[in-house]
């Protein structure tokens, strides 16, 4: 790979980072920030639903203005609001203001989340936007890994606040590199059809295009899963397990390894086996483990390396799904990438979201809700995986009239 094919997947990848950096690394501090601001559980969780929420639906405002803009302008805004919503994280007083903070915070991020993915559209197609997908999935997938790790130590030294104004610092680096390290990739003659307008009507052709949203909705519930346990895992692992917040971060980043592992073989199992296939052989694999760990803690089997196990193994398939059916679905969509990269983000975040809320419902601090939650998310990913790529196989086989 050329260096400068390494270079944007590197810096699209920090950029997209930004925003889960900000999740992975504050994950410990949930039980610390609870005490400190007397807030309980739910209160304390809604910290990072709201973040979520935010993070997803502000894509969908993101996306078509990168289209008309370009795509460099609104990361600029969109840092400059993270980094806004983070000092004030760091100072609020009370876990209302947290939450009010944590929300713009995730605005910030939106932009990080969907312009990125509309970038790879813009420079290539196919196989090698797969690669490239991959490579920036590879870079994302690091704050997984480091974000706990780095979390508990600063939490253990610092205390939860210095998270916050870590991750600020982060976004000010993320400013420096896209400065100096990316092109603008929509040019300006490419932005005259562009507007609101367009937009709008691209979302009513995207929301009847059933081959994207059913792609999409693959991802997004292959997402959820994780959301699931990213809500629940810290509670679970700390106060259930009784692991202190450095072991949970390195539990935790197991997983990551798994993941950015997986994700690595995506290029080369799309030259050998094709894009759908890979899809298809993935979301199986996914959801046949998951369905394994339910039904494995279902019958009474409460131990924390079998957990640990089987949920390294899935979200090693899982690696496969993301990159895969992102490709698949902005292949048709390059005139209106950032609206159609907006609306997969937001559809993502949505499911997620959506997800988190009802896990939460049922959470009682054991294993069993949360793995009943992920098992689900990863049927339903199957089912559709099953419908959608079921659907495109007939049409391709249809005869022409």
């Amino acid at each position: 790979m050329s260096p400068k094919f390494l270079r944007v997947a590197v810096v699209l990848g920090l950029l997209s980072a930004i925003g889960p950096f900000a999740i992975d690394m504050y994950l410990p501090a949930l039980p610390s920030i609870g005490q400190d601001l007397h807030a309980g559980t739910a209160a304390v969780q809604m910290s990072l639903l709201i973040f979520f929420l935010s993070m997803g639906f502000g894509q969908i405002v993101v996306g078509p203005i990168s289209d008309m803009v370009g795509r460099k302008t609104p990361l600029y805004a969109g840092l400059a609001l993270f980094m806004v919503g983070g000092v004030g994280s760091a100072m609020a007083p009370t876990i209302e203001w947290l939450i009010a903070f944590r929300f713009l915070q995730g605005l910030g991020a939106s932009a990080g989340m969907a312009v990125p993915r509309a970038i790879v559209r813009d420079l290539h197609t196919g196989n090698e936007a797969a690669k490239l997908m991959s490579l920036l999935m590879l870079v994302f997938s690091v704050s997984p890994i480091l974000a706990p790790l780095t979390g508990s130590q600063i939490i253990e030294s610092f205390g939860w606040r210095a998270v916050f104004w870590t991750v600020t610092g982060a976004a000010a680096l993320a400013t420096i590199l896209l400065a100096t390290s990316l092109k603008e990739t929509r040019p300006v003659e490419e932005r005259a059809g562009s507007s609101f307008g367009t937009a709008l009507a691209g979302y009513r052709y995207l929301m009847g295009d059933r081959n994207f949203l059913g792609l999409v909705a693959i991802a997004g519930f292959g997402i959820a899963s994780f959301f699931v346990y990213l809500s629940s895992s810290s509670f679970i692992l700390i106060d259930h397990y009784g692991l202190s917040p450095s072991v949970y971060s390195v539990f935790f980043s197991i997983n990551a390894v798994a993941f950015i592992g997986m994700s690595q073989l995506t290029g080369m199992l799309a030259d050998r086996f094709g894009l759908k296939r890979v899809v298809w052989v993935a979301v199986t694999g996914y959801a046949t483990v998951m369905v394994a760990l339910f039904a494995i803690m279902a019958s009474g089997v409460d131990r924390l390396d079998v957990m640990a196990a089987v949920l390294f193994v899935g979200y090693g398939f899982l690696g496969l799904v993301i990159p895969t059916t992102s490709v698949l679905a902005m292949e048709e969509h390059g005139e209106i990438a950032g609206t159609a990269s907006a609306l997969m983000g937001t559809l993502h975040f949505a499911i997620g979201a959506l997800a988190m809320g009802v896990a939460g419902i049922f959470f009682d601090g054991t294993p069993l809700p949360m793995v009943a939650g992920i098992s689900l998310c990863a049927v339903i990913s199957f089912t559709l995986a099953k419908l959608t790529l079921g659907r495109a196989r007939e049409a391709a086989e249809a005869p022409a009239e």
